[in-house]
């Protein structure tokens, strides 16, 4: 298999551009405007007018990149749109029309199909449903239409306004209403303050101490010889549970489950799984959406923590990754159909035990997150990729099995998040995104146990940490899940 090349791991940083809600809606507003009014560009009237009156409301474009309106507050942006018609009593409608209809286009074409397709093997129709998919979809990334349609529409008017009264009508910059215009841009901000500030209250509750309780090993020798982590991408709890997965169970009821594990906020794959393998949230380790405008960590990792004691971890996943774990992934490239991307990272994952036999192993399977993404979480085709992993994840152990490489080694499987409605959505923790599946299985851990008690993904690395005898990562703020593990000395056997 493949890893990904340096094209693509550039490609992804830029697709995270106009991926992320955030970044899109800037790009997205100034394209559209200088796109609408190609006509003029040969005149440098034109171009002045413009830089004006964009520097007239950059502070609506700040304060639209600094706040999401993921879930339900979406629906309020609708206020400060109906405020500006009322306010300024105008709009161009063809620039608006325009707008929307270049949005679909790229969302449900551009992207949902075309995309897709060349990406993972999407078929070509892919857009019959994805124009479903945009609509429901309620977090804050580019494809969330219900949040980018009112920001947009307003960026535009509100522009177009100031460029229009300048250009056509012959006000001057110094003669524009800006106390009307920078009285309504207060307005938007307190308006999103206090949304956010009392409406906006679904965040995980942050543990501030450090882990600083007695290691499940008091003496501080490894528990086991081994520790692999599989993630499966974006797989809902709930759809596990639907999905027929019977090598998973039976790991699942031979192991110790925690029924009420919680990803991170927000819940996206590159800030979650920094927070898994440092055991701090994205506050801390720095990393707080995929798209990551600095490189690397800011606190340690458990592959740092590791090292400290002379053992080698590695983390098999995809390029977005590299961002924040740097030369400690073995990347593949995602650039493959999505029929055959979990086999293929399954064959790399024997590939990388043979050869380099790691203490520590995390395995990223991908081919649900992007099913989900792609064709929608609540249809056959997603169920479907969870119970294929489920066999890939039989293949591997039998084959660690078959190697001498399972006897004494510790497996957590789990997902990093789970995935909403729309275009399988994640980041802010609708219905479906929350709570994950997690288990622990392994000679060391108690069988059939279920722990009911919430708990945070984060408690992964200091988890790990004390099954390989490592100090905790120096910033690890997660619990040790010392239920799962019989460190009294009785025989278990699995």
């Amino acid at each position: 298999m493949k890893k990904a090349s340096w094209f693509e791991i550039i490609a992804a940083r830029c697709w995270n551009l106009l991926n992320e809600g955030k970044p899109f809606t800037p790009i997205f507003v100034v394209g559209v405007f200088y796109l609408y009014h190609i006509s003029l560009w040969g005149e440098l009237s034109f171009w002045k007018n413009t830089i004006l009156g964009l520097f007239l409301i950059l502070p609506l474009f700040i304060i639209y990149y600094h706040y999401d309106f993921p879930l339900y507050l979406r629906n309020y942006l609708w206020i400060p749109l109906i405020a500006y018609l009322i306010i300024f009593s105008e709009t161009e409608l063809f620039l608006v029309l325009m707008a929307i209809g270049l949005y679909f286009f790229f969302t449900v074409f551009f992207w949902g199909t075309f995309y897709y397709h060349l990406r993972i093997g999407t078929s070509w129709l892919n857009f019959t449903r994805f124009w479903k998919l945009v609509l429901k979809n309620s977090d804050s990334t580019s494809g969330n239409a219900q949040e980018q349609l009112p920001k947009f529409i307003l960026l535009l008017s509100i522009w177009q306004f100031a460029f229009q009264s300048m250009y056509h009508q012959g006000v001057g910059f110094y003669e524009l209403p800006w106390f009307t215009i920078l009285s309504f841009c207060f307005g938007v901000f307190i308006f999103s303050w206090i949304l956010h500030r009392y409406i906006f209250d679904w965040k995980p509750k942050e543990n501030e101490e450090l882990t600083i309780e007695k290691s499940s090993n008091p003496v501080g020798n490894p528990i086991t010889d081994k520790v692999i982590v599989i993630v499966i991408d974006g797989m809902r709890k709930d759809k596990f549970k639907e999905a027929n997965t019977p090598f998973l169970d039976d790991m699942r009821l031979k192991g110790t489950e925690y029924t009420h594990m919680e990803t991170v906020y927000p819940a996206r794959t590159v800030v979650c799984f920094s927070s898994m393998f440092t055991g701090t949230y994205p506050k801390e380790h720095g990393i707080t959406s995929n798209m990551v405008w600095k490189l690397g960590l800011k606190v340690e990792s458990i592959f740092d923590s590791l090292r400290k004691v002379g053992k080698k971890g590695r983390l098999l996943g995809i390029a977005h990754l590299i961002d924040s774990f740097g030369k400690d992934v073995e990347s593949v490239t995602a650039v493959m159909n999505n029929d055959v991307a979990d086999l293929n990272i399954m064959q790399r994952a024997k590939h990388i035990m043979s050869e380099q036999d790691p203490d520590f192993l995390v395995v990223q399977f991908i081919g649900t997150d992007q099913t989900g993404h792609s064709r929608g979480v609540h249809y056959p085709d997603y169920i479907q990729k969870i119970e294929e992993v489920d066999s890939l994840i039989e293949q591997f152990v039998t084959w660690l099995d078959e190697q001498g490489k399972k006897q004494d080694t510790t497996f957590i499987i789990c997902a990093d998040h789970g995935q909403a409605d729309g275009i399988g959505g994640h980041g802010h923790l609708d219905e479906g995104e929350r709570y994950v599946p997690f288990f622990i299985y392994g000679p060391q851990v108690h069988q059939g146990k279920r722990v009911e008690e919430k708990n945070s993904l984060i408690s992964v690395a200091p988890t790990v940490a004390t099954l390989l005898g490592s100090p905790y990562p120096s910033h690890s703020r997660g619990r040790v899940l010392k239920e799962a593990l019989n460190i009294d000395g009785e025989e278990n056997k699995n």
